[in-house]
C-alpha cells in the first residue's frame, strides 16, 4: 500500500469521524484514542498483504489490532471509504464481508457466516448503512444502501435499500418513508437505537386487541340470545 494513499485515506476517515461524532474534539484524539480508527487503518495494511498472498503477516497484523482495539476485522474483507466503527468493542467482520462507503457500525455488531456456506459466506453492506449495537448480520446476504439495522437485531435475509429492520429475526418495519405495517406506529424515520419498535410485542398487542373485540362480540351475541329467550 502506498504511503501517500494510506495517509490520504486516514485524513479522509478523520474528517468523516469529526462530522459524524460530536464527541470527537481533535484529530489527535481520533488517531490516538479511537479504537475504530486504529482498527480500520490496521485493516488497510493487513488487506494489502492479504491481496499479495502474504496471509500469515496479514492475519498477524489483524490479530494484533484485535488485541489492541477489541475489534476483529479479517484482512480478506473488502471495506469501502470512511467506515466509522463507533466505540467498537466486540465488533467482528468476517473474511468475505463487503462494506460500502460511509457506513457506521456500533459496538458488539457482527458481520458473520452461518457456518454452512462456502465461498462467499459473509454479508455485503451497501453505502451509508448503519448497523446498531449488538446487531448480527449472518450469511451471504445484501443490506441495501441507506438501510438501518436496529440494535440487537439478527438479520438472516436480504434487506432492500432505504429500509429499517428490527427484531429477532429481523423484520423490515420501514422502506423509505413508508411504514410496512400499521403495527409499527411508533417507528421513527431515523434510527436512534432507543425508540425502536419491537415487532413481536406489537403483534401480541394486536392479537390481544382482536381477542377483546371477539369477546365483546360474543358477549353481545349472548345478550341478544337471552333477550330472544325471554
Amino acid at each position: 500500500m502506498g504511503i501517500i494513499k494510506y495517509i490520504k485515506e486516514a485524513k479522509e476517515l478523520i474528517k468523516s469521524i469529526k462530522e459524524r461524532d460530536p464527541a470527537a474534539r481533535s484529530s489527535a484524539e481520533i488517531v490516538l484514542l479511537y479504537p475504530g480508527f486504529r482498527a480500520v487503518m490496521h485493516y488497510r495494511i493487513a488487506h494489502w498483504f492479504y491481496k499479495h498472498k502474504r496471509f500469515f503477516i496479514a492475519r498477524y497484523i489483524s490479530q494484533r489490532a484485535r488485541h489492541k482495539t477489541g475489534i476483529e476485522i479479517h484482512p480478506g474483507a473488502i471495506i469501502g471509504r470512511n467506515l466509522f466503527i463507533d466505540h467498537g468493542m466486540g465488533v467482528v467482520i468476517g473474511e468475505t464481508a463487503e462494506i460500502g462507503d460511509n457506513c457506521i457500525i456500533y459496538q458488539g455488531a457482527t458481520l458473520g457466516g452461518t457456518g454452512k456456506d462456502k465461498g462467499k459466506r459473509h454479508p455485503t453492506l451497501g453505502d451509508d448503512v448503519l448497523v446498531g449495537t449488538g446487531a448480527k448480520i449472518l450469511g451471504p446476504i445484501k443490506i441495501g444502501n441507506n438501510s438501518k439495522i436496529a440494535g440487537g437485531a439478527v438479520v438472516l435475509h436480504k434487506i432492500p435499500e432505504n429500509s429499517t429492520a428490527v427484531g429477532v429475526p429481523a423484520r423490515i418495519v420501514r422502506i423509505g418513508s413508508e411504514k410496512v405495517k400499521k403495527a409499527f406506529e411508533n417507528c421513527t424515520g431515523d434510527l436512534d437505537q432507543i425508540n425502536i419498535p419491537d415487532p413481536v410485542e406489537q403483534e401480541i398487542c394486536m392479537l390481544k386487541k382482536r381477542v377483546l373485540e371477539l369477546e365483546h362480540m360474543l358477549a353481545k351475541a349472548g345478550d341478544n340470545e337471552n333477550l330472544k329467550g325471554r
